[in-house]
């Protein structure tokens, strides 16, 4: 007979250098010793508007909410154990690929998984969204 899970703590991560919800989901989640960040988009945290720019410009803004993020939550990019990336154009990818590589794949370091697909549509109509599983490292 098994016995059931001890139960995982939960906890709602928030910060005021990344953009607020603009929706009913919360920033970031920690359960236990990992941290689940909502999708980021490229909103500057101050006027919760879309960066002006192109892929390189967003995905650099997307990459300063989700360390933010991160931060708030104990983590870090280096903690980083999985990545969903949504283009709204493929074409995009190698823009956002080298960006992604300074934060999430240095020299050195162990790249985390990662899925990357192209969508039809994101909200406010930009052109990256991503999200990220991190281990927790501090409290």
């Amino acid at each position: 007979m098994s016995q059931a899970p001890e139960s995982t703590t939960r906890s709602i991560v928030a910060t005021n250098e990344a953009p607020r919800a603009i929706g009913p989901y919360s920033q970031g989640v920690r359960a236990g010793n990992l941290l689940f960040t909502s999708g980021q988009i490229a909103l500057d945290p101050e006027t919760q508007q879309v960066v002006t720019g192109g892929i390189a410009e967003q995905t650099t803004q997307v990459f300063a909410n989700l360390k933010a993020i991160l931060e708030a939550g104990g983590s870090s990019f280096s903690q980083v154990v999985k990545a969903t990336v949504f283009l709204k154009n493929f074409d995009d990818f190698a823009a956002m690929n080298a960006i992604y590589a300074d934060h999430l794949a240095a020299a050195g370091s162990q790249p985390p998984a990662r899925t990357t697909v192209e969508v039809s549509r994101l909200p406010k109509d930009v052109l990256v969204e991503i999200d990220l599983v991190a281990i927790v490292t501090a409290d």
